[in-house]
């Protein structure tokens, strides 16, 4: 039965560039996570590296919207990124062994939680083959008003579109001619319930919508892994470093 059902969804994340898990985890699992991630936050902030902290605005510590590289952190978020059930799906889906990169931790502050722009991941990552995926495990109920995951189907198998440069804190690039080549209608997303798992192609195109509720959070983790044979275009990858560093001096 799990054969088949492995079967089923690596055939789907091929065709379409990303699957849709219900129930993944349990809601014990996901009440675990919340409480290491409510410890992080409350007492151990002050120790994570700045870059990898973002707030909406950072005069309000209420509005911290991403947190990246949990592992380095906590060893309990290293231990569900490596050797664990997510790091197989990985292996599943991309046929080869996978190496768990990072975890992080996404939120979108009610009301003022915004949207995150059109892009493919790896644009960022620069991997030849960009044999990769990126997991989103939902902790809260997610819908349209609250800033769902949004993707565009197949579009994995069209190759890197142009991205520029964006005012968005953590996503510093987007799609530039996103909407030219796609619209609206084209877009899938699901309405995810605590423990339902996205997961999406290194290439699939996707964005999230802003947070227009009144007092509704949007949290969730966020995982990436790389299959073996990705290798990271290293000229390339510090040409682009040192545009942003230019970027952030002007």
């Amino acid at each position: 039965m799990f054969a088949n059902t492995n079967i089923s969804l690596k055939k789907s994340f091929d065709l379409d560039g990303f699957v849709f898990i219900p129930e993944f985890l349990d809601q014990e699992e996901i009440t675990t996570i919340k409480a290491k991630l409510e410890e992080l936050i409350q007492h151990h902030l002050q120790e994570m590296t700045p870059n990898h902290v973002f707030y909406e605005d950072k005069n309000y510590p209420s509005t911290l919207k991403q947190l990246q590289d949990l592992q380095k952190y906590d060893p309990f978020f290293a231990a569900i990124l490596t050797g664990s059930r997510f790091e197989k799906m990985a292996e599943v889906l991309l046929g080869e062994k996978a190496t768990g990169k990072t975890i992080e931790y996404f939120n979108k502050p009610s009301r003022i939680g915004r949207s995150t722009p059109p892009h493919q991941d790896n644009f960022y990552f620069m991997l030849n083959p960009p044999s990769a995926l990126t997991m989103w495990l939902g902790l809260e109920e997610v819908d349209e008003e609250n800033g769902c995951v949004r993707y565009i189907k197949g579009s994995h198998l069209k190759g890197m579109r142009p991205h520029g440069k964006t005012q968005t804190s953590g996503f510093s690039q987007s799609i530039s001619d996103y909407g030219e080549k796609e619209s609206r209608e084209d877009e899938i997303f699901f309405r995810t319930k605590p423990g339902d798992l996205l997961i999406h192609h290194s290439m699939t195109i996707h964005r999230t919508d802003g947070n227009l509720t009144e007092n509704r959070t949007r949290k969730a983790l966020g995982f990436i892994y790389f299959g073996e044979s990705a290798k990271e275009d290293t000229e390339k990858k510090k040409a682009y470093q040192k545009f942003l560093l230019a970027s952030k001096v002007r």
